[in-house]
């Protein structure tokens, strides 16, 4: 390579690391052509249309690959799950077992396994690239089941225009998202909770725990069947019809995806699928993830890539997602997962602790699906700050077009725990939302899912407590509620706004939902008191809950309207005395009033000639404030000598506001 990759000519700190760069290029290069040859990658990542069971036009066909296995019988309702020598697979080359039926040997609904036999044991097994288990609600067994409904999903909505899309995200979770003491389904989601997303002004929708998985309390990170979409929530017809639902709202939907790795069930997973421990994962000391008691990958097997390119595949053609959240991406990337490290210098990405055929597998996965859906969306949920991560892959990185801002939720816990409200480090707030990497695309948010979970606290329960239990009724007067709704919308208001590329928010969060999200287990009698979202709060106007949503909706119109992520931050003030802080981007002017007592009259900012129009200020009555701010006034800027080319305008800043104006050119006089 003649010349450095563009990564590094963006920053040329990278410079002493530019032989790894240009090795991991090269890597992904040649495990492109080895894999695919000539070939495009989707053409070679479509082993789901060839593994896995398919109905023919005289019969049934079932493939599965398992190169430790001696032999392979099919069992199942049809045969009372006893073995026959009809149902015995035949070995193929290269490790592939096949049976081919009749068409009245199963039919559509059947459960079905695979018992499989190697050196020294056996076991019954759900295939690796089965598309449908659902478990008995009796004996609690998992089965794979035969999913061939007489008719298809039958597509009525045009995908949504992607490469110009600036996500807003939605994040949610299907189970947990209806008001009822139970899981929740696609289509209830579709009648109840996408209404609410619409109406919020959302423009793409996030959806957790889609990849089936048996325990329900893991959140859907630890897989079990990677191409089959959780039955507990319902069919995979009824989870196209809510896709097929949020594209006729123009609204992108993307998948949570878990390749980083899989439970460790064998009965249900791929742990001991064909007797191998290695068969899909490390076959030594790497093999078990030592924080999440879970199987790691080996991307460096060709089968392996292979499996996990082809579901990539499936999710966005089969059912039509436009895009993914990569989750755990940070442990992909090194041996130890990212749990030895602070990563305070570059040297801790370049130190030979890099699992490089993981940084090849998510490089030749994010290729592929912009071949597949151009300006689908790919985020990473990275911790580490990896360099590149969101740079194409022929730039020197690693593809995604997206990484999560993930410091951002710790930032605001660790300033609301640590600091008293007039201690608030005005000039590190501005620093730390707005400081991000140049050549790459960040999704900003307060707080997600991982706030909310048990263990942590929302930003809402974190700066109201128990008084959300008391004192969010409408004309209630308490001066923790006060405070707790003025800086839970500023909070989300400058992270929205100073966000790079993108905005994301859990569920509920909008509207401050209490408490906190623990799924049913043991350890609090399997309850569902927490794993649901009580919309009621939200749609009650006798409850304050309703104007954070309010606001919500507001702030969001604003940041759409305006394409907020096309432009960049440009920094007006802070002021630490007053805790001040005004910025300016898209043709707005953005200034907040952190403090918990000053209002300031006639505060005076420097900015380009025009008249100020008032978008939104968070202090209005409808959405919890006071109204001491009056947003019908037209500010005119004024000459101001000591300012320069700029010009002054003069505003009234209450305590704890966050306010959006719009400049206005004033027209010359001829």
């Amino acid at each position: 390579m003649d010349e450095p990759p563009l990564l590094i000519k963006n920053d040329p700190w990278l410079e002493p690391y530019g032989e790894a760069i240009v090795r991991r290029m090269q890597k992904t290069l040649d495990r492109e052509k080895a894999l695919a040859g000539e070939s495009s990658l989707q053409s070679f990542a479509s082993g789901h249309l060839w593994f896995g069971l398919h109905r023919l036009e005289h019969g049934w066909v079932m493939r599965e690959w398992a190169p430790h296995a001696t032999e392979i019988f099919l069992i199942g309702s049809f045969n009372n799950w006893q073995l026959e020598e009809k149902f015995r697979f035949k070995r193929l080359e290269h490790g592939n077992w096949e049976i081919k039926l009749d068409k009245q040997s199963i039919a559509h609904g059947d459960r079905y396994k695979l018992l499989v036999r190697w050196e020294g044991g056996e076991g019954n097994r759900i295939p690796a690239w089965c598309n449908r288990v659902v478990q008995d609600p009796e004996t609690k067994v998992f089965d794979a089941q035969v999913w061939n409904p007489d008719q298809a999903y039958q597509w009525k909505n045009p995908l949504p225009d992607l490469p110009e899309l600036q996500p807003i995200i939605y994040e949610a979770h299907i189970g947990m998202a209806t008001e009822s003491y139970k899981v929740g389904s696609y289509s209830e989601f579709r009648e109840k909770v996408l209404p609410h997303v619409v109406h919020g002004g959302y423009n793409t929708l996030q959806l957790m725990a889609v990849q089936e998985h048996p325990y329900y309390g893991s959140f859907g990170y630890h897989v079990s069947n990677f191409f089959a979409s959780s039955s507990r929530f319902g069919t995979p017809e009824e989870l196209k019809e809510l896709i097929d639902e949020a594209h006729s709202h123009n609204i992108a939907v993307i998948m949570d995806i878990v390749h980083s790795h899989a439970v460790k069930n064998e009965n249900e997973g791929l742990g001991l699928l064909d007797g191998d421990p290695a068969q899909y994962f490390h076959g030594d000391h790497r093999r078990e993830h030592v924080a999440w008691d879970s199987l790691c990958f080996d991307y460096g097997k060709n089968e392996v890539s292979h499996f996990l390119l082809s579901n990539v595949n499936y999710w966005l053609t089969e059912f039509r997602f436009d895009g993914f959240r990569f989750d755990g991406v940070t442990s992909m990337l090194f041996y130890d997962h990212g749990l030895e490290r602070d990563f305070t210098s570059y040297d801790f990405y370049f130190d030979g602790g890099q699992d490089e055929d993981a940084i090849t597998y998510l490089s030749l996965a994010n290729k592929m699906i912009q071949e597949i859906r151009p300006g689908a969306l790919s985020i990473a949920e990275d911790m580490s700050g990896y360099p590149g991560l969101a740079v194409p892959v022929e730039h020197g990185g690693v593809g995604f077009n997206y990484r999560l801002a993930m410091g951002t939720p710790d930032y605001w816990i660790k300033t609301i725990k640590e600091k008293a409200d007039e201690a608030w480090n005005v000039s590190e707030i501005f620093h730390e939302l707005t400081s991000k990497r140049a050549d790459e695309k960040t999704v900003g948010y307060a707080e997600s899912h991982d706030q909310a979970l048990v263990g942590d606290k929302t930003l809402i329960f974190r700066l109201i407590d128990k008084d959300m239990y008391w004192h969010m009724i409408r004309d209630a007067q308490n001066l923790v509620v006060d405070r707790g709704i003025a800086l839970h919308k500023m909070i989300r208001l400058i992270t929205a706004a100073t966000a790079g590329n993108g905005y994301l928010n859990f569920m509920g969060n909008e509207f401050g939902h209490p408490e906190w999200i623990d799924f049913p287990r043991e350890g609090n009698d399997w309850s569902y008191q927490y794993a649901r979202r009580q919309w009621s709060l939200v749609e009650n106007r006798d409850l304050r809950y309703h104007q954070l949503g309010d606001f919500d909706r507001e702030m969001i119109q604003v940041l759409r309207k305006f394409k907020i992520y096309s432009s960049p931050c440009s920094h007006v003030k802070t002021d630490q005395a007053d805790l001040v802080i005004a910025f300016e981007r898209a043709g707005l002017l953005f200034v907040f009033n952190f403090h918990p007592n000053n209002s300031y009259t006639d505060y005076g900012l420097a900015v380009d000639a025009g008249k100020y129009r008032t978008l939104l200020c968070s202090d209005q009555h409808e959405f919890g404030g006071f109204s001491r701010y009056d947003s019908s006034v037209i500010h005119r800027s004024m000459v101001e000598r000591s300012f320069g080319l700029k010009h002054k305008v003069q505003l009234y800043l209450p305590s704890r506001t966050g306010i959006i104006l719009q400049r206005q050119e004033i027209p010359r006089i001829r």
